[in-house]
């Protein structure tokens, strides 16, 4: 096997432990919060702390491989990842589930953006399509098969279990590491490390606002915690406007492109995250599910979310991004809006009809925000709207699962758990459609650049 293949193959088993861990993980979550006797909100830090983990270091990770060494910190990354499973899995208190598990995704957060940059600059641009297929195909296996074989590993065995299984994989990965890599060269710029410390304090105080604010004996801790996160947020505002080479360059949202696919970003990937951990609770609470059956469902979405990107890939330059949009928007929010007429175990079809849909919206629209947010960015301007991409993916997923799960707890304390459910599952279908209201920018800005061209 050649050295850059090598590489390549490192990556891609970093991004695949990373991709099982998150989807896995989620899937054993009913199990954690009834051990630990911790609610839905609460229990859902034990993915917001790893996603977190994950998004604080990305900004610095190209900065540390270049000071410490590509190949040190590749294998360091899988190493601290390995560690951090391991005392996941022997935790017993739920404090100490949440820490290690924010860890873990700083491990996690190391290798993937160092080994994606090496990997792509060992392979010349017409030979990216092969990696990048390989990556989509890494991307949609992992999420449909993990929740299934996490599901039966919590059956069997113990929630423990699904830590423990990440083990191997990411030990083999941080040997091959040791073994395979060179120390490449990577550039990077000194780390805006106030501007990161600003944005982390912002995101932590938000997202502890969110989960606490329903189960709070009293609203003002919650309350002062978002406070604390808007606060710390125009603070990072203030910074931005003070330094350089700030450590998320603010500007590129001002592009219509990449500010339409951030807020689309959180209307279907960070909604589908918040409304499938709540129905793995329905699911498996209420209607008596196995996790192992409850996890079978996500590869209904992933065949749902592959036709729809090969789709988008034919159809995306005669379609435009409008329409796909459109498109993926309304079947997203069709899929979620029918999860609400489950009443009974046996109430499959509908369950299967809401997970494709799910699937073919949700890969409709987070493939055309993927290929649509950094379509207008070239050489410097691209590597910082890169950073803002993919921070924001990130934090889709936890804000998601922060704001559902309080809405969920807040009408849960006004009705039955099923009425609660079903009434967030309509609400999220809902906020789903959102972007509609704005979606006519895009149309706008695509005409105007065709009028330039013209001209």
């Amino acid at each position: 096997m050649s050295y850059r293949y090598r590489i390549a193959l490192i990556f891609l088993l970093g991004f695949f432990i990373d991709c099982i861990n998150i989807f896995m993980s989620a899937i054993a979550l009913p199990d954690i919060a009834d051990q630990m006797s911790v609610s839905e909100s609460s229990v859902a830090w034990v993915s917001n702390s790893y996603i977190l983990g994950l998004t604080l270091i990305i900004p610095i990770s190209s900065w540390l491989a270049e000071r410490f060494g590509t190949r040190q910190i590749m294998a360091a990354s899988m190493l601290l990842f390995s560690i951090a499973a391991l005392f996941s899995g022997l935790a017993e208190h739920f404090y100490d589930l949440v820490l290690w598990r924010f860890i873990q995704g700083l491990g996690g957060g190391l290798l993937i953006p160092v080994g994606q940059a090496l990997t792509f600059g060992l392979f010349k641009k017409h030979e990216r399509a092969k990696i990048s297929t390989l990556v989509m195909a890494v991307a949609l296996i992992a999420p449909a098969l993990s929740p299934s074989v996490g599901g039966a590993i919590v059956d069997h065995y113990s929630w423990n279990w699904v830590f423990f299984s990440n083990i191997p994989f990411s030990l083999l990965a941080s040997i091959l590491s040791l073994i395979w890599m060179r120390n490449e060269t990577i550039s990077a710029q000194e780390p805006d490390l106030k501007g990161l410390l600003l944005v982390s304090l912002a995101l932590v105080f938000l997202l502890l606002g969110l989960s606490m604010y329903a189960n709070a004996a009293s609203k003002w801790l919650p309350v002062i915690f978002l406070t604390s996160g808007a606060f710390f947020t125009l603070f990072y505002i203030q910074h931005y406007h003070r330094v350089q080479n700030a450590i998320l360059d603010l500007s590129v949202i001002k592009n219509t492109r990449m500010g339409i696919s951030v807020w689309i970003y959180h209307s279907i990937p960070g909604v589908f995250t918040g409304v499938n951990l709540l129905n793995i609770f329905y699911l498996q609470q209420q209607l008596g599910w196995s996790a192992e059956k409850t996890g079978s469902l996500m590869i209904l979405y992933a065949i749902g979310a592959f036709g729809a990107i090969l789709i988008c890939g034919r159809m995306y330059n005669r379609l435009g991004a409008y329409r796909l949009f459109l498109c993926g928007i309304i079947l997203h929010a069709i899929g979620i809006a029918f999860l609400a007429t489950i009443n009974h175990a046996n109430d499959v079809p509908g369950l299967i009809v809401a997970y494709l849909l799910m699937g073919i919206g949700g890969g409709i629209g987070a493939n055309t925000a993927q290929t649509t947010a950094l379509m207008d960015f070239t050489n410097e301007k691209l590597s910082r709207a890169s950073v803002i991409w993919n921070i924001n993916r990130q934090m889709s997923f936890s804000i998601g699962t922060a704001l559902f799960t309080m809405i969920f707890n807040l009408l849960q304390q006004g009705s039955i758990s099923t009425n609660a459910y079903h009434l967030t599952f309509i609400l999220a279908a809902i906020i789903g459609l959102l972007p509609l209201t704005i979606l006519h920018n895009l149309k706008k800005h695509a005409e105007k650049i065709c009028e330039n061209k013209k001209s």
